[in-house]
């Protein structure tokens, strides 16, 4: 089995969930995470604001606030039953590059997007770097003839058309986020991940 001998606690993956919960707690007792001139204030993206001010640390900001519990909820339940995959998978270094990079990568999607279609769009969430994850776990699979722990092509295709769907039938769901997130997980994972990778978890730490 993959995972055989490793253990199954996934420390970065569980350290992101806790980032993002926390951040969610202290911004809900400074003020409404449903507000959204309150998450402007702290960091959400909008693309006046980068063009004007220069203010491009947004990119990275929004990836890790919510607007409200249950979008933090949604995206958490996600992130803590498919990230530790790709950390058993890749190892936590690898983890890292994909969660962050895939989800600048999102939010420059979705910066590019505002910026063509709608610039007074206020944007925030981790799925950027969720369906980074998501893309890298799919290429991973692929590298792995097909099959890696409980996930199959066939799974992975499911799960993606689907969380694709679903949020394109929400309200309010910024999909360019979404697509340039899973695109950029998986490009990230082709140049950094190779098959049996997953080995040098224990001994480097990688």
């Amino acid at each position: 089995m993959i995972n055989e001998g490793r253990p199954d606690f996934t420390p970065v993956n569980t350290a992101m969930v806790i980032i993002n919960v926390l951040v969610f707690f202290v911004m809900s007792m400074a003020g409404s995470t449903e507000d959204v001139d309150f998450m402007l204030e702290h960091g959400a993206m909008y693309v006046p604001y980068i063009l004007e001010r220069g203010e491009y640390y947004r990119l990275f900001t929004c990836m890790f606030l919510h607007f409200g519990f249950m979008h933090l909820v949604g995206n958490m339940t996600v992130l803590l039953f498919l990230g530790d995959n790709v950390e058993r998978a890749a190892g936590p270094l690898r983890y890292i590059l994909i969660y962050i990079f895939g989800g600048l990568i999102g939010s420059a999607g979705s910066f590019g997007f505002a910026l063509i279609y709608n610039q007074g769009i206020v944007s925030a969430g981790a799925s950027g770097s969720i369906f980074a994850l998501i893309g890298a776990l799919l290429w991973m699979v692929i590298k792995n003839r097909g099959r890696l722990e409980d996930m199959s092509i066939l799974k992975m295709f499911v799960l993606i058309v689907y969380a694709l769907y679903s949020g394109a039938t929400s309200p309010n769901i910024d999909m360019a986020a979404h697509f340039f997130g899973l695109a950029g997980g998986f490009v990230i994972a082709m140049a950094i991940y190779q098959r049996g990778s997953y080995s040098e978890y224990d001994r480097s730490g990688l």
